[in-house]
């Protein structure tokens, strides 16, 4: 099996971050190496890979300043699964609530998903074409030829020998042309598959058979493990297959994608999609657990410190490596990397039980996002949220701009913002540009002027009482 892990140096990996994370150039070179060094290690001969454990990473840094951001890219540049928790939803055995092997269960369904869609994208040429020939037969209405072409082909008809009372049944006299016949078809049904492909025929319905999944009840119950999802298939029970056929109407637009999809999934095979989702998830997963900080609290007497210091002890046998059953097979924790998070602010990692910060052996601190900081994250980013904005009221026919001085006025704003009234990172840039855009994306589909320019007068008008009005401070 060859595995997603791109042939990129850690040099390339943090280019290829820096353009959606702003910063945090120490973050984005520990993940780096620990990307790389996934790669390394699969160079090397079978025997020697089971030594290497993985680098686990522990990210201390306040709110909003691109922990979870960089964990998330980190995984989409290496094409891995990926899951994201809380270390809040955690409680040790005994407490209601999840237990920790579910995010390892979560990953690998994650794992599937991924392999599935590969598989997918594929086949999905050869099931594209199948889905426009299934629709040229659905379209073509003259797919039979005409009744009386049948004397030179088909059975001899019964009734001639044996006509009913008072009716005389004559054999056709002339041969027919079933070769003129099928070069017609021909010709008719590739002038109809032109006319689909150019989206001719978007707005006709058609009638399309389709295999429709049985769901499977779901029942939360309590195993010894803690609080799980127990699936009851029902079907299966009773002997039954776990689809159903069934025709549904629906435009050739819609059909043309229902069909790929169903004809696609029937060119992959589940069980070789489970089994290297499984491989997928044990080598190349990534699990980023964020809010380690809330259960690093040091331990005293009473109940919920002993349930931090539990989530912790129920942390680190899955950290360390062990077995988890899924649903798609048993599934090894020892080579998926843990990067986990926290802000840290009432506690400090040797809060941590010792046994859990000898499994995080690189720690990063992510700085503190500034004015200057701010500003880099409106213009710079790929997918900055000037661009988001603009994006959105161009589908309006809005030509949406902002000035350079415009963009240091926001960035000037959500910081002093953060400073008054609690600092929660570059998500302040959400709030200040909902603020400031709200009656356009409100009154966008009445405007008469397709251009707007937002400069910074119109920025401190808008947001120069937002901050000085205390009680809106209460909201933001």
């Amino acid at each position: 099996m060859s595995l997603p892990i791109e042939d990129l140096t850690p040099r390339q990996i943090v280019a290829a971050l820096d353009l959606y994370i702003v910063g945090q150039d120490d973050a984005k070179r520990a993940v780096a190496v620990a990307l790389r060094n996934r790669f390394r290690r699969q160079q090397l001969p079978a025997e020697d890979r089971r030594d290497i454990m993985p680098k686990n990473i522990l990210m201390m840094g306040p709110t909003g300043v691109g922990k979870t951001e960089i964990a998330r890219r980190l995984a989409q540049l290496a094409r891995a699964p990926f899951v994201k928790v809380e270390a809040t939803k955690f409680t040790e055995v005994g407490y209601v609530g999840r237990d920790v092997e579910s995010m390892v269960r979560d990953l690998v369904a994650n794992a599937v998903r991924l392999v599935e869609q590969e598989k997918i994208d594929e086949v999905r040429p050869i099931a594209h074409e199948a889905a426009i020939e299934q629709l040229v037969n659905l379209l073509d209405e003259e797919v039979s030829p005409p009744p009386n072409a049948f004397g030179s082909r088909a059975m001899p008809n019964p009734w001639v020998n044996f006509p009913p009372e008072g009716e005389v049944i004559e054999e056709p006299q002339e041969e027919f042309d079933w070769e003129a016949y099928e070069k017609e078809k021909l010709a008719r049904q590739a002038t109809l598959k032109e006319e689909i492909l150019r989206g001719d025929h978007d707005g006709k319905e058609v009638e399309v058979e389709i295999e429709e999944p049985q769901g499977s009840q779901f029942l939360q119950v309590f195993t010894p493990q803690g609080m799980e999802e127990m699936g009851i298939d029902m079907n299966q029970m009773m002997g039954r297959s776990g689809t159903r056929v069934g025709y549904r109407k629906m435009s050739v637009r819609e059909a043309k994608m229902v069909l790929e999809e169903n004809e696609a999934k029937k060119r992959i095979d589940q069980a070789t999609i489970h089994k290297e989702a499984l491989e997928r998830a044990e080598q190349t997963g990534i699990i980023f657990i964020d809010e380690i900080d809330k259960v690093a609290m040091a331990s005293g007497g009473d109940g919920p410190a002993v349930s931090r210091e539990g989530v912790q002890r129920d942390l680190l046998p899955i950290v360390e490596g062990s077995s988890v059953a899924s649903k798609f097979g048993t599934i090894r924790t020892d080579h998926i990397l843990f990067v986990t998070a926290g802000a840290f602010h009432e506690s400090k990692p040797s809060d941590l039980i010792p046994e859990l910060q000898g499994r995080l052996p690189i720690r990063v601190q992510l700085q503190p996002l500034e004015a200057k900081d701010f500003v880099r994250i409106l213009r710079e980013p790929k997918n900055s949220l000037t661009t988001q904005y603009a994006k959105l009221l161009k589908v309006e026919g809005i030509d949406l701009s902002f000035s350079d001085d415009a963009l240091v006025e926001i960035a000037r704003f959500a910081n002093e913002m953060n400073d008054k009234v609690g600092n929660i990172g570059a998500r302040r840039l959400h709030t200040m540009m909902e603020r400031l855009l709200e009656d356009f994306m409100f009154d966008a589909p009445e405007v008469s002027d397709p251009k707007i320019v937002i400069d910074a007068d119109f920025v401190r008008e808008e947001l120069g009482a937002l901050l000085r009005d205390s009680e809106a401070q209460k909201l933001v």
